[in-house]
């Protein structure tokens, strides 16, 4: 069994919270677009990629800034 401590729970969790509202976001941005060009298969699926791809670059700057502040 592996226990982790609650700060590193709490990264965790807040890394896969940006990741997933990205992608959320980025999901709902590219169905409009889809409906908007007759494509949504397209749009949706690009959507959901650049959205998780922003959560990512967002969670790797909230650990960047927590990391100087120690």
């Amino acid at each position: 069994m592996c226990y982790a401590t609650g700060n590193s729970d709490y990264k965790i969790m807040n890394n896969e919270k940006n990741i997933g509202l990205g992608a959320a976001f980025g999901a709902a941005i590219g169905a409009v677009i889809g409906v908007l060009t007759d494509n949504l298969a397209l749009w949706i699926s690009l959507g959901i990629a650049l959205g998780a791809g922003i959560g990512i670059t967002i969670s790797q700057e909230q650990e960047n800034e927590n990391g100087d502040e120690n």
